[in-house]
């Protein structure tokens, strides 16, 4: 049965016609100068079903052919690419993104009220600017820590490698390298990630890509303040080459910084706060989601300094993750010095303790050439054992030899105390 011409002429005012897609940089390609066929009305949405404009284009060298999939009507409704149903913003699955914005924005799945859900969305998309997405998604909050962590700052062109050759798999591929498909092995066809539907990404159910990313952000690393409270410096790594303090302005909004040492052969920087809580503020803020100038970077607290020097080399490792190789031919660490027994004086000589010590009081014969002093000059002589004879030092109980390495390791050793008394003594 026909349709009439009134009716006929109703439809084709709801059919999309444009003039270029809603792509991401992914699909887009690496080619600035790409060459694209559109096709007017080429297609029904996979989604809404309603005739589109169809745009197909190869992305680049040695890469299969790609074209949209969606009308641009429910491109716009989600935010995502008229191709690979990401999330133009993060490039992440939908289910993924609503998750992390907490959004439930349930779509109608029977053709009656889909229609008309979607000529709603139509008027209210004619009326906004165009600068914020429509429906739930434009009442949603603007960022969230999960989103900032897994969105993908880089197009990943790899997505766009052609399909595995099927005859090559059966070993029946004639062509060599001027097949168009892939020569590899194809992956395990229990895998989940092998079995996606476009219906269910747009949706946001039984995503595998979606549920693989949910559990990757359930077991993501935290970075946990030291217990130190001295701390207040943050290491900021995988830096350019060309890194100016200009680029690490948006640690200002945490706090007051004291200082900021860039380290260009390393690639890094060392930011001190003014105050331990702007650096647990600015570490909590951009721990695995800062990104500048295109590069995320790594963010991590700094050391103490004795911390630094504890473990800046350890079991031959040092603290950048080289091996040092031993140095042959220095001598080993001396052992520590005993501890000092008050009562006990040292032994210097490593005497025999049976022996029993004797004070001689020798006067040494002039030097050749001079005559000897004259009586009553010299210095006086006593007997050891005479009245006039100066106080004996008190004997010494000799310790084990061996424990005393060195006289200059003992600080009672011999003189020390005698020029003590004699500066007294004047």
């Amino acid at each position: 049965m026909a349709t009439s011409l009134g009716s006929n002429t109703y439809n084709r005012q709801n059919w999309e016609d444009a003039d270029f897609p809603i792509l991401c940089q992914t699909c887009l390609g690496e080619n600035p100068y790409i060459r694209m066929t559109k096709e007017k009305y080429g297609k029904e949405c996979k989604i809404c079903a309603r005739p589109f404009t169809v745009f197909r284009w190869c992305p680049g060298t040695r890469m299969r052919f790609k074209k949209t999939e969606v009308c641009q009507t429910c491109s716009k409704m989600k935010n995502v690419c008229q191709t690979c149903l990401l999330d133009l913003e993060y490039g992440l699955p939908i289910q993924v993104r609503d998750t992390g914005l907490t959004v439930k924005d349930d779509i109608p799945r029977s053709d009656v009220n889909k229609e008309y859900y979607t000529q709603n969305m139509e008027r209210e998309i004619a009326n906004s600017d165009g600068n914020r997405p429509v429906g739930q998604l434009g009442k949603a909050p603007s960022s969230s820590d999960m989103l900032l962590k897994l969105a993908r700052t880089t197009p990943y062109y790899k997505r766009n490698r052609p399909h595995i050759c099927s005859f090559w798999v059966k070993g029946e591929c004639k062509r060599g390298e001027e097949c168009p498909y892939r020569h590899e092995k194809p992956t395990d066809p229990d895998d989940p990630l092998a079995d996606q539907n476009i219906k269910d990404r747009y949706y946001g159910v039984n995503d595998p890509v979606a549920d693989k990313l949910l559990k990757r952000a359930s077991t993501m690393p935290r970075l946990d303040p030291p217990e130190d409270k001295s701390i207040s410096t943050l290491y900021i790594g995988g830096l350019g080459d060309t890194v100016t303090d200009g680029d690490l302005n948006h640690f200002y909004q945490f706090g007051e910084i004291r200082t900021i040492s860039i380290v260009q052969r390393q690639q890094c920087a060392f930011i001190q706060f003014a105050t331990r809580q702007a650096a647990e503020m600015a570490a909590e803020k951009s721990f695995n989601k800062l990104i500048i100038s295109g590069r995320r970077l790594t963010v991590k607290w700094g050391r103490s300094q004795a911390a630094r020097g504890k473990d800046g080399i350890k079991d031959g490792v040092s603290e950048m993750g080289t091996r040092l190789d031993p140095v042959p031919g220095l001598p080993g660490a001396l052992p520590p010095p005993p501890a000092l027994d008050e009562e006990t004086p040292a032994n210097y000589f490593n005497l025999d303790p049976s022996t029993s010590p004797a004070v001689m009081n020798i006067t040494l014969p002039p030097p050749p050439g001079i005559n000897p002093p004259p009586p009553g000059f010299g210095p006086p002589m006593f007997h050891p054992m005479g009245p006039m004879a100066p106080p004996m030092p008190p004997p010494m109980n000799m310790r084990p030899p061996g424990q005393i390495h060195y006289p200059s390791q003992d600080p009672q050793r011999m003189g020390a105390h005698a020029a003590h008394g004699a500066r007294h003594g004047e």
